[in-house]
């Protein structure tokens, strides 16, 4: 098994291309170690010092560092975990875990809206963050401020203002007038 590492925007971050599907469906975000319970891989990941965040994409691993940790340190131990993993036969994720990554739903006066916001975000921004191992995914809608949250890659990357200001939010004004504003939430 040949694993491929990618830089990511963010220094903290790195992507990891196992070649091999890792979820088959949407993705999953582990901010923390306590939140990865039921993923063997975000756990056995975890297990390596330095490590402060894990998300999982169809064909990628976003492992994200402290800033004090070494990637010449961290990023063997976090290619070995990986490569274990996989030729354990463990699932990625335990039980009636689902892989989420989805839009948060929104109903009401603004439902057009709301609908026309997600499919630029699933046709033009989503695909594009992907590339650099990260995700964004619809939050919220109200009173033409539209709400984001930032997961992998993207969480915490020095460029993630400019990424959203100057380039979600002129996409999204650009198409949909009602929109004037793009806000980043945690979730």
């Amino acid at each position: 098994m040949f694993i491929q590492t990618e830089s990511t925007p963010n220094p903290a971050t790195l992507k990891f291309l196992p070649g091999l599907t890792v979820l088959e469906a949407g993705t999953a975000d582990f901010p923390t170690a306590e939140a990865a319970q039921k993923s063997p891989l975000a756990r056995r990941i975890f297990a390596i010092t330095g490590v402060t965040g894990v998300f999982l994409g169809s064909d990628f691993v976003t492992v994200t560092k402290q800033a004090d940790t070494e990637w010449d340190h961290a990023k063997p131990a976090i290619l070995g975990a990986i490569m274990e993993h996989f030729q354990s036969g463990a699932p990625v994720m335990e039980g009636e875990a689902v892989a989420a990554g989805g839009h948060a739903a929104h109903s009401g006066p603004d439902a057009a809206i709301v609908a026309q916001i997600k499919e630029l975000l699933d046709t033009r921004v989503r695909p594009a963050v992907a590339q650099d191992g990260g995700d964004i995914t619809f939050h919220g809608f109200d009173r033409g401020v539209v709400y984001l949250h930032m997961q992998g890659a993207c969480a915490g990357c020095p460029s993630s203002t400019l990424t959203l200001k100057m380039g979600i939010e002129n996409l999204l004004r650009h198409y949909i007038p009602e929109v004037v504003e793009v806000r980043p939430v945690a979730v």
